[in-house]
């Protein structure tokens, strides 16, 4: 196995948008300073190393700024990689706080990729978490979409979900990277995922990473796992599956799909396509 990182744009729009990943497959990991290092220097969101381990392959996650537990688009690409030097199939993935599973797609010469997420839980938030996060982002109450409660939600990560009631003021989201990074860090959050519903099953979101010294990604697939657990949660009339726009206020749309069942608690499958950069 090499030791090149392979640069991958994961739940991309066709030939364009995703948000960009490395990956790295060896033998055996760097040490953890090597490992962040190589992620500070790739610069991308996220850089997911994998090695092999009896039955599947042990991965770690790290941000230019940190490692986390778990990253969706990160693990996608992993998905995709794994494909084309492995071949099609499902592979078995040992994360440092989950066991899931990624499934690598090969038709008429695209990649695409699914992975089984850890298991989903949410709660509410307080009103004093409530009221900073508003104040950092530029919001107040009358931004917010009553019918989707703020909430915190894990899906193999922490995040926070705030549910905004138009299109535009999604589209106005900004914050401070500094601040948002000492809020992140003060309340043990990944993102912070803003999501605006199009319609019960077409969402737009915008997800801040200040967590990973990352002022916005394009495309996240752990808060896109941690939101479809939490519209379970609520009863939301989900219909077994949704589609996620991210990106767009960036100029790099993707898409992301979430399938779920209504077992409290359970999976969520999220996948996309991905190309190489």
């Amino acid at each position: 196995m090499g030791n090149q990182v392979v640069k991958v744009a994961a739940f991309s729009d066709g030939e364009v948008g995703g948000n960009p990943a490395g990956v790295l497959i060896a033998d055996q990991h760097p040490s953890v300073p090597q490992m962040q290092a190589i992620a500070a220097e790739v610069g991308f969101s996220e850089t997911a190393f994998a090695t092999p381990l009896a039955g599947g392959w042990r991965v770690r996650y790290f941000s230019p700024e940190s490692e986390v537990p778990f990253c969706g688009h990160a693990t996608i690409a992993l998905g995709a990689v794994l494909a084309k030097q492995e071949g099609p199939g499902v592979y078995s993935l040992k994360l440092n706080e989950a066991e899931i599973t990624v499934e690598g797609f090969i038709v008429g010469g695209q990649f695409s990729a699914a992975l089984q997420s850890p298991e989903t839980f949410s709660k509410a938030l307080s009103s004093s978490t409530l009221a900073r996060t508003l104040t950092l982002f530029g919001y107040d109450d009358t931004d917010l979409d009553p019918n989707i409660p703020p909430a915190f939600a894990n899906g193999g990560a922490n995040h926070l979900v705030i549910a905004l009631k138009s299109r535009r003021a999604l589209s106005e989201m900004s914050y401070q990277l500094d601040a948002g990074k000492a809020f992140m860090n003060d309340e043990g959050l990944i993102t912070v995922m803003f999501a605006y519903a199009e319609s019960e099953q077409l969402f737009h979101t915008r997800n801040p990473f200040a967590s990973g010294g990352v002022y916005e990604d394009p495309a996240t697939g752990a808060a896109t796992a941690a939101f479809a657990g939490y519209l379970r949660d609520i009863k939301w009339p989900h219909a077994s599956v949704i589609d996620i726009v991210q990106g767009e206020d960036m100029g790099s749309r993707s898409l992301i799909r979430a399938e779920l069942d209504n077992t409290p608690g359970s999976s969520i499958r999220v996948s996309g396509s991905v190309r190489y950069l």
